[in-house]
């Protein structure tokens, strides 16, 4: 049996269980040295043993780098995120496993290391990563099909300064996937409140991206108490034009995604194809942890459940989004991408209009600016954190009242 590299056993020698998270209470991670062999990582319980892997073995995750990126892990403790987002580490399948070995053989010993956990809430298990420390926390909602490997880069970003938690929704990623569960806004932001609760925290900054942001605003709408400041990244909002599916999909039952209709490949080739860049990096880490919770019956459940929820959404009469939106209190901070496809750009006018104290940041980018724009979306949050100013006279009293929108005055928005 081959010995493997030095740099390999040194990393799983610092291997501390407190930080990682097996879902099963066992997992494989593959490390494969390019060109030069793979070894396995094998997490049982507490323990992890390094051994040469097996072609009979399937890997839970998988990294991949060269023997010199290898060693550059192996001595800077910052080093395995570091070459991730630089393209020299590739990190495949299972983002909770394969991120988390980083993280559970950095070193590190401070109580602000990066760390992955499954916190029992009243909503089930939720599946967390953070880091950081200091106050107020920041929370991180990840939006349609994703999960909390969406704001890696903002964990990193704002846990010199705060508290960072990037948590999966029920549904989605690791956490719970009850089947009787509605999935919309309302739901998913007391699931949040729950796992506050569980956490110990009062009230916190919140970042939404997508159907994550309209989960945020949601928090900000029912839970003021509970937030300090909102960043909305590209957040999902009610659609304003005609709605031609409504009336079908009210009768469309979610739980139809229990059953698969198409092979596992055609889906995955699917989603390659609509996903720009979806063979490297983050956009090829984002489609294998959608795909991860997809093609599980619970997980297709959830999403039918939360798509259908965010068409159908009612834009106004007394409850509806952009009425309700009109009274939102905390301090917001919308972020659009100029090239987003699924919600345009041109809805900053709107939510102007509904919440003129709101701030705004406009980037040239898609639907995922911490991503795909990662400097610049940090930038503009830790500016927005650190300015405690506001203009009395513009607050969320001056905003009641124009919750009236014209329909058809925007695109509409997907998710």
């Amino acid at each position: 049996m081959r010995q493997p590299p030095d740099h390999l056993k040194a990393l799983v020698e610092r291997y501390d269980p407190k930080v990682f998270d097996a879902p099963t209470g066992r997992a494989r991670i593959r490390l494969s040295v390019a060109g030069n062999g793979d070894w396995d990582v094998v997490v049982r319980g507490r323990k992890a043993e390094l051994r040469e892997s097996s072609p009979r073995a399937d890997p839970d995750a998988q990294l991949v780098a060269d023997a010199s990126t290898w060693r550059r892990i192996a001595a800077d403790v910052r080093g395995g995120m570091a070459a991730f987002e630089q393209g020299r580490l590739v990190i495949r399948k299972d983002l909770h496993l394969g991120v988390g070995l980083l993280a559970a053989t950095s070193g590190m010993t401070d109580e602000g290391r990066l760390r992955f956990a499954r916190v029992k809430t009243n909503k089930g298990r939720i599946c967390t990563a953070s880091a950081g420390q200091g106050d107020p926390p920041v929370l991180l909602i990840h939006g349609l099909g994703g999960t909390k490997a969406s704001f890696l880069p903002t964990v990193a970003a704002l846990a010199a300064d705060h508290r960072v938690i990037a948590l999966d929704l029920p549904g989605f990623g690791d956490s719970d996937k009850p089947l009787a569960a509605p999935y919309d806004a309302p739901w998913f932001a007391r699931s949040v409140v729950g796992l506050m609760d569980a956490l110990k925290i009062e009230r916190a900054h919140v970042i939404g991206n997508s159907m994550g942001g309209r989960v945020a605003l949601e928090l900000g709408m029912s839970y003021p108490e509970r937030v300090d400041k909102l960043v909305l990244v590209t957040p999902s909002l009610a659609w304003m034009r005609e709605r031609s599916w409504a009336p079908l999909l009210r009768f469309v039952r979610p739980e139809l995604g229990l059953l698969q209709l198409a092979p596992r490949r055609v889906v995955e080739g699917v989603v390659r194809r609509l996903v720009p860049g979806a063979r490297d990096g983050w956009a090829a880490a984002g489609v294998d942890e959608f795909l991860r919770a997809y093609l599980t019956p619970r997980g297709r459940a959830a999403f039918y459940a939360a798509a259908r929820n965010i068409y159908l959404e009612e834009p106004d009469g007394e409850t509806g989004f952009w009425t309700r939106l009109a009274g939102l209190e905390p301090e917001a901070l919308f972020i659009w991408g100029h090239r987003d496809t699924l919600v345009p750009i041109g809805f900053k006018r709107h939510v102007s209009e509904a919440v003129p104290h709101a701030k705004h940041a406009e980037l040239d980018c898609g639907h995922v600016p911490q991503v795909e724009r990662p400097r610049e979306t940090h930038a503009a949050i830790k500016r927005f954190f650190a300015d405690t100013r506001r203009d009395s006279a513009s607050g969320p009293g001056r905003a009641r009242g124009s919750g009236a929108r014209r329909r058809g005055s925007s695109r509409s928005i997907r998710g």
